[in-house]
């Protein structure tokens, strides 16, 4: 994950729900390439390919309401948005995101001032959002959230984890037979 993302912006209304991001008839698909190419199709012909020319989704209230489909943010995902801003999400949707790696900002005070085609500038360390020499605010990430987007969601996280905890064990195991002496060498003979 990116600290400072920026890009140009595709607006979105109020409501956008999953079965407008990706129709039920295309969750065969996991694969978010697949995926992207079904992304809001039900918007008119050629839609995924227009969405791909935006980096950032801004959006009104309750984005991704609707169906709690992974496959929508990980649709989003495949069509190279690196985040999106709304005035709130649908609570599934949110975590979903997250879960997915994808990075997504709460801040309503934004909406009414920027428009399709605008660049914005997000920086997540700050918590800040920059349009047109203005400066937004938003909820720094809590720490766990921000390693999770930074490893790309939490099938990577859970591997980090995983590994880390190998590596963990390892020292663990190598300390104890370091401190025990090798299995495979003889130990000096102790009298009782």
């Amino acid at each position: 994950m990116e600290t400072l993302i920026q890009g140009k912006v595709y607006k979105f209304g109020d409501n956008i729900n999953s079965d407008i991001i990706i129709p039920g008839r295309y969750l065969i698909y996991i694969e978010p390439e697949q995926l992207a190419q079904h992304a809001f199709e039900v918007l008119g012909d050629g839609f995924p390919d227009k969405l791909r020319r935006f980096d950032v989704f801004v959006a009104g209230r309750n984005f991704g309401c609707g169906s709690a489909r992974e496959q929508a943010a990980t649709a989003i995902i495949g069509l190279g948005v690196k985040a999106i801003v709304a005035c709130s999400f649908a609570r599934t949707f949110y975590r979903n995101a997250i879960n997915s790696g994808l990075t997504i900002v709460e801040c309503p005070e934004i909406y009414d001032t920027v428009h399709e085609g605008d660049e914005i500038q997000i920086d997540l360390a700050e918590g800040q959002i920059r349009h047109n020499e203005r400066t937004y605010h938003f909820p720094k990430f809590p720490d766990s959230m921000r390693e999770l987007l930074e490893l790309g969601g939490l099938a990577e996280y859970l591997k980090a984890q995983f590994q880390e905890g190998k590596k963990l064990q390892r020292a663990v195991d190598l300390d104890v037979t370091h401190s025990q002496g090798s299995p495979f060498i003889e130990s000096p003979k102790r009298d009782v």
